[in-house]
């Protein structure tokens, strides 16, 4: 399922990520990567806000949309 349907404020895992070359090492830089373990804490007016390696970091929604989580 997109992390942008995931549940608040539980840990999940990333499983996917559906990005170009480009935009996967952009967010691998930003510790988004298969296997990551990520928590969304806000999911609304189309951003996703998730903590991940203890930082907040906010996605549009089209990019959230291309990450899948188990």
């Amino acid at each position: 399922m997109p992390i942008s349907l995931a549940p608040l404020n539980q840990e999940i895992t990333i499983a996917r990520i559906g990005c170009d070359t480009k935009e996967n090492t952009r967010l691998a830089a930003l510790g988004l990567v298969k296997d990551a373990k990520v928590t969304v804490l806000s999911c609304q007016a189309g951003s996703v806000v998730l903590l991940v390696c203890g930082a907040r970091l906010a996605l549009d929604r089209s990019t959230a949309a291309r990450i899948y989580v188990a």
